[in-house]
C-alpha cells in the first residue's frame, strides 16, 4: 500500500498522521464491543471484488481496494486521497500498468514495508489460463491419453482430409453432413493418426486444438472482448508451426461477436489466416446451416474444401460397433454378443427414422447396457451378457412402438392374424385374406424396401367393415391407427394441412397433420377415410406416398412411411347397385357398378400404383346374426361391470337380425336397433330400479318385439 501511494505521487507518513487526527477528534471509542460492517463498507468491498473478476484476477489487493474506496460518495479516506493528489484513474494506470509519477530509477526508498507482505507486480496480475489454454481443447494430448473412441472405417474421408490439409494454401477442409453420422469421429481419429505416426511426412508432428466457442464467448461484457480474445488464440496459433484449429459446429463462427449493423464477426476475422495457410483449419456443420451460413457467405466459403461425409451402410456400422464392443463393455461391466450388435444395427436403421447411423446404433447398445445393468438384478459375478432380445426391448422404446411388434420371431403373429381378424369381422373373409396376403408378403421381404407395407382401396357398400377391419388390423398387429375423415380435405386449400402451410402463410412453423403424425408413429395403420370425397390434388400427394414411401413437409423434413400399412375406403358406386335402370323390365344395376365407379373415379396413376383393391360384400341374414350376437355380447360386459347378468334366448337373436338387415345401412343398424330395443330398457333399472345392486336379466321374444325378464335381483 506504501509502494503504490508513494508511486502516485502521496505522502504515506503525512496521510497516516491525517487520519489519525480524524478518528480521535471524529469518531467516539467504543470499548467491549464488535465492529459492525457500515453499509460504506460492503459497497467498497463488493465494487473491489467486481473489479477482481472482471480483470480475471485470482485475489484481490489493496489497489483494488483503494480504487473501489474512491468511487464512495462523502467518503473521508478518498478525500485525504484526493488531498494527496491522487485519483482512481491514477490507481487503476499503476495496478494495471505500472505507470508511476516517477521514473522507474527514482522512485523514493522504500524504509516501511512490513503493511505490505509481498511487492506487487503491476501490470502481471495472476490471472486465468489466456489464450489457447483457455479457450481451446488440444486433441491431439486426448489422444495420446487414451481418451478418444478409435476411428473404424471412413478411409476414404481421413484420405481426402489429410489431401486438403497438405495444400500450400486454403488447407482447410470442412466436413459436412447429417447430425450423427461421424463428422467430429474423423478429425479425433486424424489426432489419433498423428500421436501414432500413422500421417504422410508432411503432417508428422502437428497439433490439433478444438476451438471452445462457448468458453470464447462466455464473460464477455464489453466491446471488442470477444474479438480480443479470438485474436488472442490466433496469434498465438500463428507462433507454432504445426498445428491445426478445428472448429466443431463451425457456422456458430459466422455472426459470433457481431453487433447490430456491423459486419465484423468471427468468420470475418479467421478469412485473412485460413486464406494464407500458415494455420490449417478443419470445421463440420451439417447440411443446414451450411446451406444457411456458408452459402451466403461465398468468401468465407472459398476458403473450405467442402467433404460431404454419408452416412455409413449397415455392414460398416456394424463394424464400428464391433471395434466401440470393448469400451461399453468395460464401462458397462457385460458382454454384447455378435447377433445383438446386428440387430442394433438392423433395427436401429428400420425402426428409428429421425436420426442418422452410425449415432442412433451406438445410442441403442449404451442404452440397452444401460438398461441390463440397472434392471437385471442377477447378483451373479460373472459378466452378464446382452441379447438379442435386450436390444429389441430398447428399441421399442426409443421408437415407441409395443415389443411385440419389433419382435424378429413375429411369424407367429402373422400366421395368427388372418383368424384373429376373421373372428373380428364378419362375412369379408375374402377382403381379410387379401390384405393379410399383402401384408405376408411385405414381412416375408418379396416387396420393393422403397414403399410402405401395403397401399390397399377399401371399396363396397357402407356399414360392411371397412374402417372396421383398418381398426382391427391396428390392434391385432400392436400399432397406432392414423385416421383422417377426407371429408374434411374437399376444399384445395386444405390439401397444406396434410403437409404443413406454405412460406408466409398462418401456421407454417406447425408442421402438417399427415407428416407429423408419422414422423412420431412411424410403425402404424394410415387410413384415409372416405376418399373419394377428398380434393383431387390430395390424390397427388399419396403417389409419390405409395411409390417412394416419403413425404416432404413444408419445412422440408421427410416422413417415412416404409412401415405403414396405407389404407384408403370407399363408398364410391355402392349406392347405384341395386338401383333400376332406365326403360322397361325389371333390369337393375349390376354389382360390378363398384369396379366401373373405382375406374371414373381413380386416375389410371394412382390405381397403378396399389396393392389390391378389395371389395367388400353386403351383409346376408346368418352374418348379421353374428353381428347382433357380438353387440350383445359387448353390452353383456358393460353390464358385468354393473353385477348384471343378461340372458338372450336364441329367438331373441333371429328377429334382431331380421330387423337390424339392411343393404342400405350395413352394420350400422345393428348398434341402433340395439340401443333402442336394449340398451334402453336397462338404463333406469340399472339405475334406479331393481337391477341397481345387480342381477340376472332375460331377453326373449313376444308378440314380435322384445320382451325383459328379471330372473333375480339383488338388495
Amino acid at each position: 500500500g506504501r509502494r503504490l501511494i508513494k508511486s502516485l505521487g502521496g505522502n504515506p507518513g503525512r496521510l497516516s498522521k491525517n487520519l489519525e487526527q480524524f478518528f480521535t477528534k471524529h469518531l467516539p471509542v467504543a470499548e467491549n464491543t464488535e465492529p459492525i460492517q457500515s453499509n460504506s463498507f460492503k459497497n467498497v468491498m463488493e465494487r473491489a471484488f467486481l473489479h477482481v473478476v472482471s480483470s480475471e484476477k485470482v485475489e484481490m489487493d489493496i489497489g483494488d481496494v483503494l480504487a473501489s474506496l474512491m468511487q464512495e460518495k462523502d467518503s473521508f479516506a478518498a478525500h485525504f486521497l484526493q488531498k494527496e493528489g491522487i485519483s482512481r484513474l491514477d490507481i487503476l494506470n499503476f495496478i494495471s500498468h505500472g505507470t508511476s509519477v516517477y521514473p522507474e530509477d527514482q522512485m523514493p526508498d522504500e524504509e516501511d514495508e512490513e503493511m505490505h507482505g509481498e511487492q506487487m507486480e503491476p501490470g502481471e496480475p495472476q490471472k486465468k489460463a489466456r489464450g489457447l489454454a483457455a479457450f481451446t481443447h488440444e486433441l491431439t494430448e486426448k489422444a495420446a491419453s487414451g481418451e478418444m473412441d478409435p476411428l473404424i472405417g471412413r478411409s476414404d474421408i481421413l484420405e481426402r482430409t489429410i489431401q486438403v490439409l497438405c495444400r500450400r494454401t486454403k488447407n482447410n477442409p470442412i466436413h459436412v453432413g447429417d447430425p450423427g453420422v461421424g463428422k467430429t469421429a474423423i478429425t479425433e481419429g486424424l489426432a489419433q493418426m498423428i500421436v501414432e505416426n500413422k500421417v504422410p511426412s508432411p503432417l508428422a508432428g502437428f497439433k490439433i486444438f478444438a476451438l471452445d466457442m462457448g468458453a470464447l464467448l462466455a464473460g464477455t461484457k464489453y466491446r471488442g472482448d470477444f474479438e480480443e480474445r479470438l485474436k488472442r488464440v490466433i496469434a498465438e496459433l500463428l507462433k507454432m508451426e504445426k498445428v491445426i484449429l478445428f472448429i466443431d459446429e463451425i457456422h456458430t463462427v459466422v455472426g459470433a461477436g457481431a453487433v447490430s449493423g456491423g459486419s465484423m464477426d468471427a468468420s470475418n476475422i479467421l478469412k485473412p489466416v485460413l486464406t494464407s495457410g500458415k494455420v490449417r483449419c478443419i470445421g463440420s456443420t451439417t447440411y443446414e446451416e451450411y446451406k444457411k451460413y456458408f452459402d451466403r457467405d461465398r468468401a468465407l466459403s472459398r476458403r473450405f474444401q467442402k467433404i460431404e461425409i454419408s452416412e455409413p451402410s449397415i455392414d460398416d456400422t456394424y463394424n464400428i460397433l464391433l471395434g466401440l464392443r470393448d469400451r461399453y463393455e468395460s464401462y458397462h461391466e457385460l458382454k454384447y454378443t455378435d447377433s445383438a450388435l446386428r440387430a442394433a444395427v438392423e433395427l436401429s436403421a428400420k425402426y428409428i427414422n429421425d436420426r442418422y447411423l452410425p449415432d442412433k446404433a451406438i445410442d441403442v447398445i449404451d442404452e440397452a447396457g444401460a438398461y441390463v445393468r440397472l434392471f437385471s438384478g442377477t447378483g451373479e459375478k460373472k459378466p452378464t451378457i446382452i441379447t438379442e432380445l435386450d436390444i429389441e426391448r430398447v428399441v421399442a422404446k426409443i421408437a415407441k412402438i409395443p415389443e411385440k411388434s419389433i419382435s424378429t420371431s413375429e411369424n407367429i403373429k402373422l400366421k395368427d392374424l388372418e383368424q384373429e381378424l376373421k373372428s373380428a369381422v364378419f362375412g369379408q373373409d375374402p377382403a381379410i385374406e387379401l390384405v393379410v396376403g399383402a401384408i405376408k408378403r411385405s414381412r416375408a421381404g418379396f416387396h420393393k424396401p422403397e414403399k410402405p407395407v401395403a397401399s390397399l382401396l377399401f371399396v363396397g357398400p357402407t356399414g360392411v367393415g371397412k374402417t372396421e377391419l383398418a381398426r382391427q388390423l391396428a390392434s391385432r398387429m400392436g400399432v397406432p391407427l392414423h385416421r383422417f375423415d377426407m371429408s374434411e380435405y374437399q376444399e384445395k386449400h386444405t390439401v397444406s394441412r396434410l403437409v404443413g402451410a406454405p412460406p408466409g402463410y398462418v401456421g407454417y412453423d406447425d408442421g402438417g397433420l399427415l407428416t407429423d403424425a408419422i414422423r412420431k408413429t412411424p410403425h402404424a395403420v394410415l387410413l384415409l377415410d372416405e376418399i373419394e370425397k377428398a380434393h383431387p390434388d390430395i390424390f397427388n400427394i399419396l403417389l409419390q406416398v405409395m411409390d417412394y414411401a416419403t413425404l416432404t413437409d413444408n419445412n422440408g423434413k421427410k416422413a417415412d412411411f416404409r412401415n405403414v400399412v396405407l389404407i384408403m375406403t370407399s363408398n364410391a358406386g355402392a349406392r347405384e347397385i341395386g338401383k333400376p335402370l332406365m326403360g322397361f323390365g325389371d333390369r337393375l344395376i349390376p354389382k360390378d357398378a363398384i369396379s366401373t365407379a373405382v375406374t371414373d373415379i381413380f386416375s389410371p396413376e394412382f390405381r397403378n400404383r396399389l396393392d389390391a383393391i378389395v371389395t367388400f360384400a353386403e351383409l346376408d341374414h346368418n352374418i348379421m346374426r353374428m353381428i347382433v350376437k357380438k353387440e350383445l355380447s359387448d353390452f353383456s360386459k358393460q353390464l358385468a361391470e354393473k353385477k348384471v347378468t343378461l340372458d338372450v334366448s336364441e329367438p331373441c337373436l333371429d328377429w334382431l337380425a331380421k330387423k337390424a338387415f339392411s343393404p342400405q345401412y350395413g352394420a350400422r343398424e345393428v348398434a341402433r336397433l340395439v340401443q333402442d330395443k336394449v340398451k334402453n330398457f336397462f338404463v333406469d333399472e340399472v339405475l334406479f330400479g331393481k337391477l341397481s345392486a345387480g342381477g340376472k336379466a332375460k331377453l326373449s321374444i313376444k308378440n314380435d318385439d322384445v320382451t325383459f325378464t328379471i330372473l333375480e335381483e339383488k338388495t
